[in-house]
């Protein structure tokens, strides 16, 4: 029994961790192994390429003509030419600051993503030390249930044990069999989730209590500072700030673009040489091109607000859930300090003072509160994990 109540307590209110693998670790393998990350990675570095790839003056052009005269005394013509042409949104590098500014925006996208990947692998290990510490509660609880009914049974066939007390003692044996094979089956589907995210490797996490996280004192000084660093709010700004910037590009789209270079032309005694330039009017190439931008940067302005509102009102909710959480643990661990009777009710059942079914009552009301104290802990884990998931 004392070791229930030092599993229990320690859980719910250590610092200690095991010496095997940490939870920090676990993300860390699966933020180098995940596959989804891998592929986003790479599907990131091309969209930057990309990007890219049209911010630079159009192609050089070289034309060279030679021409036959007739008849055949008047000789030939050669001509020869090389142009540029160049438009504005080029030349003053408003292209490549629009492509600096999608580049950012992709990024920012890829650490949203990789925060929800990061968010859902903490998540399961929170759950597996949960049921690892069940685990241990529950081979206490075996051994003193197999312990039990191993006396009853002696007792039955000494004749010192009514067969109805035999009986409930096996029933509580059978409930902490099946309890602990529940237990193992939720471990092992929790790993399996674990390997997924860690691109088919196995996970070993064998910690039995968490390390303390407190919630920010301040919920609003906390949160400013959240906000800056929340990759969703992040890619909303620069999605806002790159509609701008197509605006002012599409607006410069509609302005002359210009064709320049060297000609020369050359016939039987004669030769001609010099620049030649050329100016492109965009009267429809480019007609709604403004509109459109217009409209997408209103969209980016409404989703921008948007996210920021639901980003508040769910960290909000969730730091409050968290303090209520909070509280509750507090609660159980406080119990568990002052209120266990169990080992003065075994050596009571030891005696024959108290029946097996008093024994069981007083035990069994025992061992939930402890689960309910660890499973308080375990939803307070997850609580501040989803409200601190911007610091992954």
């Amino acid at each position: 029994m004392k070791t229930i109540i030092l599993t229990a307590g320690v859980f719910c209110s250590s610092l200690f961790l095991n010496a095997q693998t940490t939870v920090e670790s676990v993300l860390a393998s699966v933020e180098a192994n995940n596959t989804t990350l891998l592929s986003l990675r790479q599907a990131a570095e091309a969209q930057k390429v990309a990007n890219r790839t049209g911010i630079y003056p159009d192609n050089p052009e070289v034309g060279f003509n030679y021409l036959w005269g007739h008849p055949a005394t008047t000789g030939a013509r050669t001509d020869f030419s090389l142009t540029q042409s160049v438009d504005i949104p080029t030349l003053t590098g408003m292209k490549r600051s629009l492509a600096a500014g999608q580049n950012s925006l992709v990024e920012w996208q890829y650490r949203a993503a990789r925060m929800d990947v990061l968010l859902e692998a903490k998540r399961y290990c929170i759950e597996l030390v949960y049921y690892n510490a069940l685990k241990v509660e529950l081979d206490v609880r075996l051994q003193q249930a197999e312990t039990i009914a191993a006396g009853y049974a002696e007792r039955m066939d000494r004749g010192d044990a009514s067969l109805v007390e035999y009986n409930k003692a096996m029933l509580n044996l059978s409930t902490c069999r099946g309890e602990m094979s529940r237990v193992e089956v939720e471990r092992e589907a929790l790993l399996a989730q674990l390997e997924r995210l860690n691109g088919g490797n196995a996970v070993a996490l064998a910690l039995t209590r968490l390390e303390e996280g407190g919630l920010p004192p301040d919920f609003d000084a906390w949160y400013l500072q959240a906000e800056e660093g929340n990759p969703v709010l992040a890619g909303a700004k620069q999605e806002v700030e790159t509609g701008r910037q197509q605006v002012s590009l599409s607006r410069a789209m509609g302005l002359p673009s210009f064709r320049a270079g060297y000609m020369s032309e050359k016939v039987v005694g004669q030769r001609y040489q010099g620049l030649t330039l050329s100016l492109s009017v965009p009267l429809w190439e480019n007609k709604n091109r403004v509109k459109q931008a217009r409209t997408a940067l209103q969209a980016a302005r409404a989703r921008q607000a948007d996210s920021r509102q639901q980003l508040y009102g769910r960290l909000r909710t969730l730091h409050r859930r968290a303090l209520g959480l909070e509280a509750t643990a507090g609660t159980y661990r406080k119990a568990l300090r002052t209120a266990d009777n169990t080992a003065l009710m075994k050596k009571a059942l030891d005696k024959g003072e108290i029946s097996l079914l008093e024994y069981m009552l007083e035990a069994g009301l025992y061992y939930d509160t402890v689960s309910r104290a660890l499973e308080a802990e375990k939803d307070y884990r997850l609580a501040v994990a989803e409200l601190l998931a911007v610091e992954l």
